[in-house]
């Protein structure tokens, strides 16, 4: 099986896609320049203008084009090039392709995707923040947010073909990251987590890049004989939590590790489901690792202060074992 990065197995799904006529991509230098992070390069050049669109800098109108096309028939594709602007788009997200299906009765679907990513790289407090329980709050919408390339070219695929609007977070930080991906079209089911890592004293629940920094404090741990069990969620809305459940049953402790700040967010949603289905399997309190409480700071220092890192996941963990 080929070994190939995120950024290859996206565009591979892609390709994939548009060999449905109905599937185009709209976004912002998604064209002559091939995406911000070169996902879409080559794309104008093999499928032209009509189906690979450069937009101008206006995410309400290319979110709002892709819900008019989506409702009369087509598979539209939306880049925002960062979660960060995302925020411009959320009428159109929130009371518009989260509400048609509904308000229509069941008789009229918004078969949509919008790409964007999250992620740091001292890109200071207004690009670099984390959204994803925005969109995991609000009924209506799927939110995606895959790990590995395997998943990301499968997942990606079946966001594509899926009848509602679907929120696809890739992470900028993941798109040399590598694995194996078949060559073969295939799809992952939305909606279903999966076990990342097997062990049997704590569990950790994460997705997206969090699971990789999972993977390296446990092989920490490993050293000193403590077996850490991974769950990768991979979609946030609608919530698998089945295969944490179970896992959190075996360990009877847990770790939630997200990338967003803690207050009101995605491991306060996890958490919460942990203690209601699984209280009588509890042994420790449950803990989270996530982003400090302020605005990302620009410094390089103080950035690395902020952003979850493996040392402060291998302390929750030790601490959590205590």
């Amino acid at each position: 099986m080929p070994v190939i990065t995120v950024r290859e197995a996206l565009r591979h799904a892609l390709h994939e896609a548009m060999q449905d006529e109905r599937v185009f991509i709209i976004g912002e230098d998604i064209g002559h320049y091939g995406s911000t992070y070169g996902v879409t390069a080559g794309f104008l050049e093999q499928y032209g203008p009509e189906r690979i669109r450069d937009a101008p800098i206006a995410e309400s109108g290319i979110v709002g084009i892709a819900i008019g096309a989506a409702m009369v028939g087509m598979r539209p594709i939306a880049e925002i090039m960062s979660v960060n602007f995302s925020l411009l788009a959320f009428d159109m997200l929130f009371n518009h392709a989260a509400k048609i299906y509904a308000m229509f009765g069941g008789q009229m679907t918004v078969p949509m995707v919008l790409r964007t990513t999250n992620g740091w790289t001292q890109l200071s407090a207004t690009h670099s923040q984390s959204f994803d329980v925005y969109f995991a709050h609000m009924p209506g919408l799927k939110v995606v947010a895959p790990a590995t390339p395997y998943d990301m070219k499968g997942m990606l695929k079946a966001a594509i073909e899926d009848p509602d609007p679907v929120v696809f977070i890739e992470h900028t930080l993941m798109y040399t990251v590598k694995g194996e991906v078949p060559e073969e079209s295939y799809t992952v089911p939305l909606g279903k987590a999966r076990l990342a890592r097997e062990g049997r004293d704590i569990t950790v629940v994460t997705y997206s890049r969090m699971v990789h920094l999972s993977q390296q404090a446990a092989d920490i741990l490993a050293r000193d004989g403590i077996e850490v069990e991974i769950v990768d969620l991979r979609t946030l809305r609608p919530l698998d939590m089945s295969v944490a459940l179970e896992s959190f049953k075996k360990t009877n402790r847990a770790v939630v590790v997200t990338e967003d700040w803690q207050s009101f967010g995605t491991s306060a949603e996890i958490a919460a489901r942990l203690y209601e289905h699984g209280f009588d399997y509890l042994d420790a309190p449950i803990a989270r690792v996530n982003f400090r409480e302020v605005p990302m700071p620009y410094s390089k220092n103080l950035e690395l202060q902020t952003v979850v890192t493996v040392d402060r996941i291998v302390q929750a963990i030790r601490k959590t074992l205590s």
